[in-house]
């Protein structure tokens, strides 16, 4: 499904839905795991909606599995990103306001391996992150990650 994101955009439409999602940010060796997404073409953290009856570390878990074949233990939550000026407009019509949870994850085992959401998948270097197409509110939470700060991004 196509998909267009809105940030601070008069024109955007009025949303008619909000979902729970979950992203990851894990880290290896200084470098953080991304994924090229296969709508939007933009690099981004490896996650997804929540399905009911699962917690919000459990679908950071699956979604990155199921995105870049790695296994990630969730070990501390980086923020909660709930902007009601970044909007996702679907091409069935639903335009959702963004809500999604960024835990902070251990990677366990797997290798970096593309999946049909994911045209890339590799490990970044903090360096090279500016080189990439990264939507501002993915580059928020990265930033966010990066700084291991004591509480929480709330926002």
């Amino acid at each position: 499904m196509a998909r267009t994101e809105y940030l601070n955009d008069p024109a955007a439409p009025a949303p008619n839905s909000i979902r729970v999602a979950a992203t990851a940010f894990v880290v290896r060796d200084g470098q953080v795991l991304m994924i090229q997404r296969a709508d939007t073409r933009r690099w981004a953290l490896p996650g997804g909606e929540l399905d009911l009856g699962e917690r919000v570390a459990e679908t950071a878990v699956r979604e990155t599995r199921e995105e870049t074949g790695v296994e990630v233990f969730v070990t501390g939550l980086v923020g909660v990103y709930s902007n009601p000026r970044h909007l996702l407009r679907y091409s069935d019509g639903e335009v959702r306001q963004q809500f999604s949870v960024c835990v902070r994850a251990h990677p366990l085992r797997g290798e970096p391996t593309t999946g049909p959401e994911s045209l890339a998948v590799q490990w970044v270097d903090r360096k090279e992150l500016l080189d990439l197409e990264i939507h501002p509110e993915m580059l928020l939470r990265i930033g966010h990650g990066f700084a291991d700060r004591p509480l929480p991004y709330l926002g």
